[in-house]
């Protein structure tokens, strides 16, 4: 009986695994770039002195306070501190004056800031590079994105296309796909605080519509559109530093005038050195109030060069109306 029992073979089919993507590469450069970035900051901060670190903060936490200021310095890095005598267990005992401390050259610490500032925009750089690629809405228009780093900071620069317009034509009203364009990069813009600045950009090609209204209004409004739509997309408007129209005068291809990529957007995330200067605060002159006299002074007894000037050669000197640059 045991001799008469069937015998049972079970086969496996083995199957090969099929192909699992390449979303995982992306996300390991990020993390690679991120903490390769992470540890080169860890490492400025390990070489820099505790002097060094109290200037950079206070460059990052106001930088027109700290550039404008008459000392290199955020705090008093130097000098000795007078003591109350009353507050000191021996009001006789005088304070023994200390050797300054190290001082920090003030082109060191900008030039430590803006390295800093440097690293903070390629790693936006890389997030906003990364965003087009995860995000398959974004990643149809690719060709239209162009991002670069510049010396007034990194620059965005979305295109129109032969077939994919960003506005309707001959006018600021935005299409929806470059409206999601824009709402999609403000959530990643805002995680710096770098004020941004927002240019719109015609071709070469004159406005249709005659009148008073051409490429100068056209390329500002499209600009002011764009920054609605980033505003919209939760980004600050107080971050924004500037909005401007250059209609035809900056030209992407200047080989081709009527090329549809000089329809453009540019979005620049500013330096601090170029928010400044957008700001007028670089190269500002601070007047120090001259010291009022003690006593009335007699203007006839001043010598000649400080004799006060009559009411009409006041007027000439200061010349109000005059609108040639100093």
């Amino acid at each position: 009986m045991e001799n008469n029992q069937p015998i049972i073979i079970k086969r496996v089919k083995r199957y090969a695994a099929g192909h699992h993507g390449g979303a995982w590469k992306i996300a390991f450069a990020d993390f690679a770039t991120a903490m390769m970035a992470f540890f080169l900051v860890m490492w400025l901060m390990t070489a820099a002195t505790p002097e060094q670190k109290i200037a950079i903060g206070g460059y990052f936490k106001d930088p027109i306070g700290f550039s404008e200021s008459g000392t290199p310095y955020v705090i008093d890095l130097g000098g000795t501190p007078a003591l109350a005598p009353e507050n000191t267990l021996n009001p006789e005992e005088k304070l023994q004056p200390q050797p300054d401390k190290i001082k920090v050259d003030a082109e060191q610490v900008e030039n430590m800031a803006e390295q800093v500032e440097k690293e903070r925009l390629e790693l936006l750089l890389q997030e906003l590079q990364n965003k087009v690629e995860e995000n398959p809405q974004l990643r149809k228009f690719k060709d239209q994105l162009l991002f670069e780093i510049t010396p007034d900071g990194l620059r965005i620069q979305i295109m129109d296309a032969e077939n994919r317009p960003m506005f309707d034509v001959g006018s600021a009203r935005l299409k929806p796909y470059f409206e999601d364009i824009l709402l999609a990069m403000a959530d990643t813009i805002k995680a710096v605080p770098n004020k941004v600045s927002i240019s719109g950009h015609t071709d070469a090609m004159p406005y249709a519509g005659g009148g008073d209204y051409g490429n100068w209004e056209l390329s500002a409004n499209r600009a002011n559109a764009a920054r609605r739509a980033l505003v919209a997309g939760s980004y600050p408007d107080g971050q924004i530093a500037r909005v401007v129209g250059y209609a035809s005068s900056v030209l992407f291809d200047k080989a081709n005038p009527y090329n549809p990529v000089n329809r453009r957007i540019d979005i620049v995330v500013l330096t601090k050195k170029a928010q400044q200067a957008i700001e007028g605060e670089q190269g500002a002159e601070v007047v120090k109030p001259q010291e009022l006299p003690k006593a009335p002074v007699d203007p006839i007894k001043l010598p000649a060069d400080k004799q006060p000037l009559p009411m009409h050669e006041e007027r000439q000197k200061l010349n109000l109306f005059d609108d040639k640059a100093p």
